[in-house]
């Protein structure tokens, strides 16, 4: 069975003209020293009978701790991961978009592993705006795609 996530791309443009996205880094300890391909889009598994668009602003307040700002959210495509996992990917210009802070829901995880000591670790530590250039960096590569149709739709090339 093909895992199914949604998420939401957030765009605006900068005082000097850049494209910026808002993107996350991930939670828990796998991550905790990462940078680099460690950040994603905010998204989450949703079921089949279920919208991908509710479940994408669902799982982004679930992960931001904000409500998915009002918007007119546009359908960028179902991309599919390295892991086989399928995103739905939607996007929005949200020029005003900045919460005060990061209220993550958490996930369970043995840590140490081996301790059989269970903690919860948050899904998202940190989310913010970054242009395009510096974005392509922090992504997961899995996730580029989702610029790239960001970026034609938007009418643009992709770097």
């Amino acid at each position: 069975m093909t895992i199914r996530s949604a998420g939401i791309l957030l765009h605006r443009t900068s005082n000097s003209g850049e494209l910026q996205l808002w993107i996350a880094h991930m939670g828990g300890p796998f991550w905790a020293r990462k940078d680099q391909h460690a950040w994603s889009i905010p998204k989450g598994e949703f079921l089949d009978d279920e919208d991908p668009l509710v479940a994408a602003k669902r799982e982004f307040a679930e992960e931001i701790g904000s409500a998915a700002p009002a918007a007119s959210y546009e359908l960028l495509g179902v991309f599919r991961q390295p892991s086989g996992k399928l995103i739905t990917a939607y996007a929005a210009e949200a020029t005003d978009f900045q919460p005060e802070q990061i209220i993550s829901n958490t996930f369970p995880m043995e840590w140490p592993k081996g301790s059989g000591v269970i903690k919860d670790f948050p899904e998202i530590d940190d989310a913010r705006w970054f242009e395009e250039a510096e974005a392509r960096t922090k992504l997961v590569k899995g996730q580029l795609p989702i610029v790239d149709a960001l970026v034609r739709h938007l009418g643009g090339e992709s770097l």
